[in-house]
């Protein structure tokens, strides 16, 4: 639920910081005080469209900040996840939005900053405004089906889950077969030319890493005269005729000679001279046995280039190497394969098909029985609620259709709640409900039936009572407060039937301090809710009359209340 909504620089509010508990509350105040700026802050804070305009006029930028309470497993706290806004369940969620005088707006929640469109989705998770000429969820037929089903609940469910449990195969094994069709289709076309082109790359044998080990020994063989040429001089250089290695020898016997005279200086310098020569000369045999090794075979050489020519004239067809010759062979392969077991394959997911669709419209067929039922027990409560609130010759119907073949996730049904006012009108959508006095008690009758199951934990109601007075007022307001037992309720108000009836009161004011206005919100205790009731009774004047009976309807109120408990 709300907790505390703080605004700043919003319109004609400096600042404003409001507490909130359970149970119903109201606001009230002269036309014009600017009551309904706090639905306006409130909207912005849960992604309502941010405007300029909003900002206070001389200001940099309007701050809005919402605290909420909500239980670990409320869906709020699954879009926090989704959006990586990790932190303790038990903690409150803190949303923050900002909009600056250029028009720009940013949405913290818990101090990460979020896209408008997160802020929005976990926005409708927690607070549901209701206006008179304001289209909620309920309103949208193309959720309808979505109502029923959780309005349905234990009824509903098992059926629902039957359903889905053969519609996911049933999905999978249909994508299967379009996909083997297609392809099969494709493949027939192209089948002469991928059994030429694996013949083609069977034909030449290709190894995997072939044209790599081809190409150093291309290098070896193309470069094999130089090769022969730089190891014999290197052999000759060391040991052959130049004898290089006896002047190392040479150079290690004067240095030992002289090593008895200065030990410790020259003893390790000739060891180390020995160790470099005895390296020499293992090097010098090493030269001498891979010059003795090199090749000189030009037949070789020719046959390693027309090899590599023919490796090069499928790597411009089918890959950068031989590995992706080889890949693309694999995969032709499989595509001929799969060409002459084609029939075969969609004839066993054809049958296969015709099992899970036979099997699937038993589950249809039993998961609408379960939606009918569900159907007829909501509007039958729904029009229980409409005739507490003095509509009882209102006729209200969940149309459900059928079509039938059609399988969806959620099975082959639609729904739309219809409703018709008044005896001899045809039964219509609720969206287009004409009367804003009608809409607001169907929206209630709705949101009765329906707090629960949405598990929206506040709705706003702003001025949903216009329009209406006498019996229907009172009734909007018993049933309001009676809502309030289930989810934390506000409602902005000018009747008096409905502001007696609320748990908390709140007085919103307009008030000018030299060149400026400023509203002001206010919590009232006991004799403030009475006077402020006197106003909503006699208008400017209050009198000693109106004063009693607001006193009067207060009483009234709270013995209605404690007889609901």
């Amino acid at each position: 639920m709300l907790l505390e909504l703080s605004v700043k620089h919003l319109a004609v509010i400096e600042e404003v910081r409001v507490s909130f508990r359970t149970g119903f509350h109201v606001f009230t105040g002269e036309t014009g005080a600017g009551k309904s700026i706090l639905i306006d802050a409130l909207s912005l804070a849960i992604g309502g469209r941010a405007s300029a305009d909003l900002v206070r006029h001389g200001c940099d930028k309007a701050e809005i900040e919402a605290l909420f309470d909500v239980p670990g497993n409320h869906p709020a706290r699954d879009i926090l996840r989704d959006n990586g806004i990790e932190g303790p369940e038990d903690e409150p969620i803190i949303v923050r939005r900002e909009v600056t005088a250029a028009g720009k707006s940013t949405a913290r929640v818990n101090g990460q900053l979020v896209t408008i469109v997160a802020l929005r989705s976990i926005g409708e998770t927690l607070v549901n405004i209701h206006g008179q000429h304001e289209h909620q969820s309920l309103l949208r037929a193309d959720r309808h089906l979505e109502w029923l089903d959780a309005f349905g609940g234990g009824g509903i469910a098992p059926a629902k889950a039957a359903y889905r449990s053969v519609y996911d195969e049933y999905a999978e094994t249909k994508r299967q077969l379009e996909q083997v069709s297609r392809s099969g289709k494709e493949a027939l076309q192209m089948a002469d030319l991928y059994r030429f082109q694996w013949e083609e790359i069977d034909a030449a044998k290709v190894k995997p890493g072939e044209d790599e080990s081809l190409q150093e020994e291309r290098q070896r063989l193309a470069n094999s005269e130089r090769l022969f040429a730089a190891a014999n001089d290197a052999f000759e250089a060391l040991y052959g005729g130049k004898r290089g290695l006896d002047s190392v020898t040479r150079a290690v016997q004067r240095m030992s000679d002289i090593s008895k005279y200065d030990p410790d200086s020259l003893q390790p310098l000739v060891e180390q001279m020995q160790s470099a020569f005895y390296q020499l000369e293992d090097a010098a045999f090493q030269i001498r046995d891979y010059r003795e090794k090199i090749e000189f075979n030009p037949d070789k050489l020719e046959r390693i280039e027309q090899r590599l020519q023919t490796l090069h004239s499928l790597k411009r067809k089918y890959g950068d190497s031989a590995e992706d010759i080889l890949a693309y062979a694999a995969k032709i392969k499989k595509e001929l394969d799969d060409v002459d077991n084609q029939e075969e394959r969609i004839a066993e997911l054809s049958a296969r098909l015709g099992d899970l669709t036979a099997t699937l419209r038993t589950r249809a067929e039993a998961l609408t029985r379960a939606r009918r039922a569900a159907a007829e027990t909501l509007s039958r409560k729904l029009m229980e609620h409409l005739k507490d609130l003095h509509m009882e010759k209102t006729r209200f119907e969940v149309e459900l259709r059928s079509n039938e073949g059609a399988f969806r996730p959620d099975g082959w049904d639609t729904a739309e709640f219809l409703i018709a006012p008044n005896p001899g009108e045809p039964l219509r959508g609720l969206a287009k409900i004409a009367s804003g006095g009608e809409l607001s008690r169907i929206m209630l009758a709705m949101k009765s039936i329906f707090a629960a199951v949405d598990r929206v934990p506040s709705l706003i109601f702003d001025e949903v009572d216009t329009g209406v007075s006498g019996r229907a007022a009172q009734a909007i307001a018993e049933k309001m407060a009676r809502l309030a037992g289930q989810v934390q309720v506000f409602a902005i108000t000018h009747l008096p039937q409905v502001a007696c009836m609320a748990d908390a009161h709140y007085a919103i004011e307009k008030k000018v301090k030299g060149e400026r206005t400023f509203t002001e919100v206010n919590a009232l205790g006991a004799g403030e809710r009475t006077a402020e009731l006197a106003r909503m009774l006699g208008g400017v004047e209050v009198t000693d009359t109106t004063m009693r009976h607001a006193q009067e309807m207060l009483a009234l109120a709270d013995s209605r209340k404690s007889g609901w408990m």
